[in-house]
């Protein structure tokens, strides 16, 4: 069974994909060639790896999955890391009928997308998800009194930091919330100090940065370093890594972001035993567990078609239910709806905060701490 990706080993968006995209994918080819193969009738198949690096563009991402399909005739092609990797491919493999599932990727255009391409399954949610998740959040909160209406907002000009500030904007504005900021920076900005500074003019209660992991990183460095300390601080990319507790230890406590885990989850808990045994580290608390989550999906559904047939294991993806390291999954109209909208750092866990009814959620902690010295 030959298998390639193309995915981002140098360039920004490297972090991420180092940190959720390839840990996964060489776990699960290791784990399955370990097995003796994928199941494809009565006998097992090993998989055989082909991968590029897309070094973080766009083009080269589109040439290499090109290159994966109409010169190495790879039987399977995963997906990319990232919203405008994804968004990018998606066109070539619906042309040529392989299924994507983008397992890294937040688009409010995912509904209309799993219509037009039918082949394409969207893992991660939508940036009006996560609006409406922090607003069903914050929302009590400023009822009761324990935070005021003023939000200072900054997003990375890039497809996921576009799509999560779109989202986030009208959701809080429902709720009732202002917005005293509202600034776009552009990718690879490392000095963040000077937005941080506009920001906290506005004395916001909230601040929501729609980012990606180096800048999540940089403005929580500089946010400590300046003592610009709101009662609620979120970051976007990055905040779920265990990076993140690493870096910055105590001052992690507080902190809130996209996705979450149920910490107590036996199937989480056995996954990242064997995720650490693998990559030697711990995964993230957002996309790992759904990328290797979209894998156990492929899997299941080429072993029940039981033959390298794209268009039936595409079928199978769509109508099928799959048992996962994130628990029972059914796709609804080619989407993954069964979603952490928030979560938060507690005591050293990336707790999922809402959906409030899911297992394992947790009450938000509110005010954030202040910032430690480091």
């Amino acid at each position: 069974m030959r298998i390639g990706y193309a995915v981002s080993k140098t360039g920004p968006n490297a972090g991420g994909a180092s940190i959720t995209t390839i840990p996964n994918y060489e776990l699960w080819v290791k784990e399955v060639n370990a097995a003796g193969g994928l199941r494809l009738g009565d006998r097992r198949v090993p998989i055989q790896v082909t991968e590029y690096d897309d070094r973080s563009l766009s083009e080269d991402c589109v040439r290499a999955v090109e290159r994966l399909i109409n010169q190495d005739r790879v039987d399977f092609v995963l997906s990319p890391w990232g919203t405008a990797l994804n968004l990018a491919v998606a066109p070539i493999f619906n042309r040529a009928g392989y299924p994507q599932l983008a397992a890294t990727a937040v688009t409010d255009r995912a509904p209309e997308l799993g219509r037009r391409w039918t082949n394409s399954f969207w893992m991660l949610g939508t940036g009006q998800g996560a609006g409406a998740g922090l607003a069903e959040v914050l929302g009590p909160l400023k009822q009761a009194g324990r935070i005021g209406d003023t939000v200072a907002l900054i997003s990375v000009s890039d497809g996921f930091g576009i799509e999560l500030a779109n989202g986030m904007r009208p959701a809080l504005q429902r709720a009732g919330f202002r917005l005293t900021y509202d600034r776009a920076y552009p990718v690879g900005t490392q000095d963040m100090a000077p937005i941080l500074a506009e920001a906290a003019r506005g004395n916001p209660d909230v601040f929501v940065a729609c980012s990606y992991s180096p800048d999540t990183l940089a403005i929580t460095e500089q946010a400590r370093v300046s003592g610009f300390n709101p009662k609620v601080f979120y970051t976007g990319v990055g905040t779920a890594f265990p990076l993140f507790k690493q870096r910055f230890g105590a001052n992690a406590e507080g902190v809130m972001g996209v996705s979450g885990v149920d910490a107590s989850s036996p199937r989480f808990q056995d996954y990242l035993r064997r995720h650490q045994a693998s990559a030697g580290r711990e995964p993230d608390r957002w996309a790992s567990a759904i990328t290797f989550a979209s894998l156990e999906m492929l899997q299941q559904a080429i072993e029940r078609v039981g033959r390298i047939d794209r268009a039936a294991v595409t079928r199978e993806l769509q109508t099928g239910s799959f048992e996962t390291v994130i628990g029972a999954v059914k796709l609804q109209n080619n989407l993954l709806t069964d979603l952490w909208q928030v979560g938060q750092w507690q005591d050293g866990e990336f707790y999922g905060l809402v959906p409030t009814n899911k297992a394992g959620a947790r009450q938000a902690m509110l005010p954030k701490p202040a910032w430690r010295a480091a």
